[in-house]
């Protein structure tokens, strides 16, 4: 191989390696240019508040579409899991008691779409469409309708800083960390990307294929359940129609980050940078 052809070989691994990354920085430098204060301490941290929701909801897409399947009712979960989590909170005076609910709530509505989709062998994309419904149409039946507006201090979660960092961004940083941990150190994270890589390959060389899936979904429902915490708390207030549509934006930027639709190919830091060009980018048009 010529040195020219090396060069241009290795500048094409570099950009596809680090391409989102360089685009995440490019954004970030048109925008500080373009629109002052765009950098500012106090607009950072207001996008990485609100970027907290759908970066952990691009977590749970992006481990899903890694092991090749997909969640269209993470939006839905988020309204239910969460309306149910206000009133035991309300009810018990107990956030904590209130945050487990939410939590186990939506791991179990998850776990169910990947027992359908491992056991029933339903596909995700009808599955969880199903289960978008259903997930919705309790949470108005629960509710009778009606939005609760008096959350007590259910919104700390959100108001409350760390020093300069607020805690639903240690929150999402945490969901990273230990994701990655997950994909990359453990048993479950190599069966995921065996799994989305090819089912055939993967049962032959002797992993259970119906259990990763379901426990991939488990694993989706629990960030699910903390993305439904945060969102909560966020708004100040249990609204039925609450997080319609986030699927899409987690999809999204799952996808952005580097999650393949074909599944087995995915990182946990790409779904973060897509997370972070989304909503910078969503800042940054309305601040112009």
């Amino acid at each position: 191989m010529s040195k020219e052809k090396a060069t241009k070989s290795i500048g094409s691994q570099l950009l596809k390696k680090y391409g989102i990354g360089l685009v995440l920085v490019a954004l970030l430098v048109i925008g500080s240019i373009t629109v002052p204060g765009f950098l500012s301490i106090k607009n950072v941290t207001n996008v990485l508040r609100q970027i907290s929701v759908t970066g952990i909801l691009a977590l749970a897409e992006g481990i899903l579409i890694i092991s090749g399947q997909i969640d269209l009712s993470v939006g839905s979960v988020v309204a239910l899991s969460g309306m149910v989590s206000v009133q035991v909170y309300l009810k018990s005076g107990s956030l904590l008691l209130g945050v487990l609910v939410a939590i186990l709530i939506s791991a179990v509505v998850l776990m169910a779409s990947g027992v359908l989709v491992a056991k029933v062998k339903l596909t995700a994309f009808i599955a969880t469409m199903a289960m978008d419904y259903i997930a919705r149409g309790l949470c108005y039946i629960y509710t009778n309708g009606q939005a609760t507006y008096e959350i007590g201090n259910y919104n700390v979660i959100s108001t409350t800083y760390v020093g300069a960092i607020p805690v639903p961004v240690i929150v999402l940083l945490v969901c990273c960390v230990v994701m990655a941990i997950i994909l990359n150190k453990t048993t479950l994270g190599r069966d995921v990307f065996a799994v989305g890589g090819n089912q055939a390959a993967a049962n032959a060389s002797g992993i259970i294929v119906d259990r990763t899936i379901i426990k991939t979904f488990l694993v989706a429902g629990i960030l699910t359940g903390v993305a439904a915490v945060l969102q909560i708390a966020r708004v100040n207030s249990a609204i039925p129609s609450t997080a319609d549509g986030y699927h899409g934006d987690a999809i999204a930027a799952a996808v952005i980050g580097g999650v393949s639709f074909t599944g087995g190919i995915g990182t946990v830091g790409g779904v973060l940078i897509g997370s972070c060009i989304m909503g910078f980018l969503s800042n940054f048009m309305n601040l112009l």
